[in-house]
């Protein structure tokens, strides 16, 4: 059984504006991202974009395109969009490959995929790294994930998640022994049914409250296997200083 890349490209970034046509090294940041797919064992590599710029430059790089609308309130419902579109089967997996990320190793696209199709109880297959400093542990934008001992989530929280009671009872400036913590590494392979299931269901408040879309599965029943990622992934591009930082990397 194969698997399909889609790599969401939206021009109106509130941040970044126009951020999937930046241009690298004489290339779109998008193409940079699909060359990387394209490395992977994916079957097929699609770019779904609600923007005729982006669909233009992609076409005139190779890539098949998806044209989606303009109005999904999440990166969830665009992938939805274009697995119906194009006629997913149910038992499909599809991997969400930012399109803000041209140096993701094509090895962590493929771990995902095999660990979804490998843990049939799992929707959802996503990926961690564990955390060895307390200015992680402590940070709220770096998520922290925590699952039983099948590597199923059980939760994922903006807060140090298990919280280690009597270290920090004790001192909260430096990093407390005994639990491998973990952080959330933010790329999804999913069963196409799950997507399907997934743009029904109304937000769960526990979603809302930690402003994580992921809770709404937990909320609903789904079930999130978790690895530690073969490779780490190298940080994506939010900024354009992000984007100065990158580009010196490709001199």
């Amino acid at each position: 059984m194969g698997f399909s890349v889609i790599i969401p490209a939206r021009y109106g970034s509130s941040r970044f504006p126009g951020k999937p046509l930046a241009d690298i090294a004489g290339k779109p940041m998008v193409q940079h991202v699909y060359e990387r797919a394209l490395l992977s064992e994916a079957d097929r590599v699609i770019i779904a974009t609600d923007d005729s710029r982006i669909a233009d430059a992609a076409r005139a790089f190779g890539a098949e395109v998806c044209m989606t609308r303009e109005d999904h309130p999440s990166g969830t419902d665009r992938l939805q969009e274009v697995v119906a579109q194009l006629g997913f089967a149910p038992d499909d997996i599809v991997v969400n490959v930012q399109g803000d990320e041209p140096l993701i190793p094509p090895c962590v696209i493929n771990q995902v995929a095999q660990n979804l199709m490998a843990e049939p109880q799992a929707s959802i297959a996503t990926l961690s790294e564990p955390i060895e400093d307390i200015e992680s542990l402590l940070n709220p934008n770096v998520v922290k994930v925590v699952t039983d001992r099948n590597g199923l989530a059980m939760y994922f929280s903006r807060a140090p998640i298990a919280w280690p009671r009597d270290a920090f009872n004790h001192d909260k400036t430096t990093m407390p022994t005994g639990f491998n913590w973990q952080r959330h590494i933010g790329i999804y392979a999913y069963r196409v049914g799950l997507l399907n299931s997934f743009v029904t269901w109304e937000p769960a408040d526990v979603e809302n409250t930690e402003c994580l879309e992921q809770l709404r599965a937990l909320w609903n029943g789904a079930k999130i296997h978790v690895a530690v990622a073969n490779e780490l992934p190298p940080a994506g591009v939010d900024t354009p200083e992000d984007l100065e930082r990158l580009r010196a990397l490709f001199v």
